[in-house]
C-alpha cells in the first residue's frame, strides 16, 4: 500500500482532550466489530461535532483519511496513526487506544501550561490599560485634559509620545506571550507512529519512511533515530523504547512550559517598566499637571 501525500490542514488545530474522547470511542466501537465507516457514523449521533464533519465528508465522496485529515490539529495525527496501522497491518483498535492515551497525555500537559500563563498574561492586558486610565482619571477631577491636549503643543506631543508608547508596549507584550506558548504539535507522536509500525511488522527503515511521509503534527526525528540506534546496540525491541521516549518528551514539554511561564512573569516586567508606566506618565500625569498650571493664575 501507498502512502498518500499529505496536504498541511486547513483548519485551526482542534481541543486534544475532545479528539482523546472520540478516538477513545472509536476504539471500542472498533473491537467490537464496527467497521470504521460505521464506528465513524456511530460517533456522529452521539452529536460529535468534528465526527458528524468527518461523516459528511465521507458522504459527499472524500476518502476517509481525508476526512479525517481535514479537521486539522490532534485529528492530523489520529489520521496518520490509522492510515499506518492499516498499511502495516497493526490491530486497528489498539493503535487508537495508545493515540487516545498519547492525546490525553499531551492535553494534560499543554492545559498546565496554559494554567500557568493565564495569570502573568491575564495581568499584561490589564495593565495595557492602565494609560488610559491616567486619561480619564483627568476628565473625573474636572480638569480641562481636552483643552491641554488639542490647545496646547506640549500637551499634544505628550499624547502623541504616549500613544506610541502603548501600541509598542502591547506588541512587545503579544511577541512575549507567543514565544511562552507551547510549540504546535503533540510531543512525542513522532515516536508513537514508528512504533506503531514496528508492532506491525515493518521494519525499521519502512516505519521511518511510512512517519516521514505522514502527516503527524510532531518533530523530534533525530531523537528517534538515537532511540533506534540504542535499540540495536542492546538489542531491546524498539517499540517499547520508542513508547518511553514519547512519554519522556510529553513530560519534558509539560516542564518546560511551566518554566517558560515562570519566566513570562519576570520578562513582562521590561515593557512595563519601559513603556507602559512612563505612557502613563505622559497620557494621565502630564495632561493633569498641565491642565493645573493652566488654570492656575501666576502673578509676578
Amino acid at each position: 500500500m501507498v502512502m498518500r501525500p499529505r496536504r498541511l490542514p486547513r483548519k485551526a488545530q482542534t481541543g486534544a482532550t475532545d479528539a482523546a474522547t472520540a478516538v477513545q470511542t472509536l476504539a471500542v466501537l472498533l473491537q467490537a466489530g464496527a467497521v470504521p465507516v460505521v464506528a465513524w457514523r456511530h460517533l456522529a449521533d452521539t452529536d460529535d461535532p468534528q465526527a458528524r464533519a468527518v461523516v459528511d465528508r465521507v458522504d459527499r465522496g472524500v476518502p476517509l483519511l481525508d476526512a479525517i485529515e481535514a479537521e486539522g490539529g490532534a485529528w492530523v495525527d489520529l489520521a496518520a496513526a490509522w492510515e499506518i496501522a492499516t498499511t502495516v497491518g497493526a490491530p486497528l483498535a489498539e493503535v487508537l487506544r495508545t493515540i487516545a492515551e498519547t492525546l490525553r497525555d499531551a492535553a494534560a500537559a499543554a492545559d498546565d501550561v496554559r494554567i500557568a500563563l493565564a495569570e502573568p498574561a491575564g495581568t499584561a492586558r490589564l495593565l495595557l490599560w492602565m494609560p488610559f486610565a491616567g486619561l480619564l482619571l483627568g476628565f473625573a477631577l474636572g480638569f480641562d485634559t481636552i483643552g491641554v491636549i488639542f490647545g496646547n503643543v506640549l500637551g499634544a506631543a505628550c499624547v502623541v509620545l504616549g500613544l506610541l508608547l502603548v501600541v509598542a508596549a502591547r506588541v512587545w507584550t503579544a511577541r512575549l506571550l507567543r514565544q511562552a506558548r507551547p510549540a504546535p504539535g503533540t510531543p512525542g507522536m513522532r515516536a508513537e507512529l514508528v512504533a506503531i509500525a514496528l508492532s506491525g511488522g515493518a521494519s525499521i527503515d519502512r516505519a521511518l519512511q511510512l512517519v516521514s511521509q505522514s502527516g503527524t503534527s510532531g518533530d523530534g526525528e533525530e531523537r528517534v533515530r538515537a532511540v533506534l540506534d540504542l535499540s540495536r546496540a542492546a538489542g531491546v525491541p524498539a517499540a517499547e523504547l520508542l513508547r518511553a521516549s514519547a512519554a519522556q518528551d510529553r513530560h519534558a514539554a509539560r516542564v518546560q512550559g511551566r518554566l517558560r511561564a515562570a519566566k513570562l512573569s519576570t520578562r513582562l516586567l521590561f515593557p512595563l517598566g519601559v513603556c507602559t508606566l512612563p505612557a502613563f506618565l505622559l497620557l494621565g500625569v502630564a495632561p493633569l499637571l498641565l491642565s493645573v498650571l493652566a488654570s492656575t493664575p501666576m502673578s509676578l
